[in-house]
């Protein structure tokens, strides 16, 4: 499988962007993450999480022996296990400095990322960042908001209520905040023509399914597409920082 990579994030209407990206093509690894907390708490937490993620995922893929800190799920393929425990030491690591700097007290992240090898992508998430596949035209959420709204309606009904909804972006799962948790997790194939989107709400907020694969399908490149997303929601109002990373399969 051939990829090809582009990625854009954008201050918005905010004074700072809370929003971290990270690609690592050579490991495979793509993760975006949208911090939140006080002063810059939430910019602290977005960057360790994609640095923590990094540290264990360039790790793993350097040796086998290496120390599993949760075990491993037998369920899953030894790539999912990789990503979710890199998720789960980040959530360790914020949790901890939360805890030991008044200043970063209740920080966290959400986080959303990607671990592709060979023809197969292991996906890890936790909050409201998302992530689709664009496949023959057809784009499907393969990723599922940790929100209060999502949990109670489902997720398609979210999607559909009120944007001024007081319980909208109410989330039930941050990395950080807690001393573990347990992400969400799946393994894809990937085939030739494929496109995976991750981004942040700044993204999905202002564009619902269709505005998304209106603005993928005529993208001339990845890094076109992820540009093109972010414009177009900044264009509709975004009301928060805005970031896309865009992955094409060939």
């Amino acid at each position: 499988m051939e990829l090809s990579v582009g990625s854009r994030t954008d201050v918005g209407p905010r004074k700072m962007n809370q929003d971290h990206i990270g690609s690592w093509p050579e490991l495979g690894l793509y993760v975006v993450a949208d911090g939140m907390g006080g002063h810059n708490a939430g910019e602290v937490a977005s960057h360790l999480a994609v640095e923590t993620i990094h540290g264990f995922i360039a790790e793993s893929a350097r040796s086998a022996d290496i120390t599993w800190p949760f075990g491993l799920e037998l369920k899953n393929s030894i790539d999912v296990n990789r990503l979710i425990t890199a998720v789960r030491l980040a959530n360790r690591k914020i949790y901890s400095e939360g805890a030991s700097a008044p200043q970063f007290s209740g920080m966290g992240t959400t986080v959303v990322a990607a671990l592709v090898a060979g023809d197969k992508v292991a996906l890890v998430s936790v909050g409201d960042s998302r992530i689709y596949r664009l496949r023959d035209g057809s784009l499907e959420q393969l990723t599922s908001d940790d929100t209060w709204l999502a949990s109670v309606l489902g997720a398609k009904e979210a999607d559909g209520a009120d944007p001024g909804h007081p319980l909208r972006h109410v989330l039930t799962s941050v990395v950080g905040t807690k001393d573990d948790l347990k992400p969400e997790s799946r393994e894809e194939r990937l085939m030739a023509g494929d496109l995976l989107l991750l981004c942040t709400d700044g993204i999905h907020g202002r564009l619902d399914s269709a505005a998304l694969t209106s603005v993928l399908t005529n993208a001339s490149t990845a890094a076109d597409g992820a540009t093109k997303l972010v414009a177009e929601a900044i264009t509709r109002g975004t009301t928060d920082n805005a970031t896309a990373l865009v992955i094409t399969v060939a």
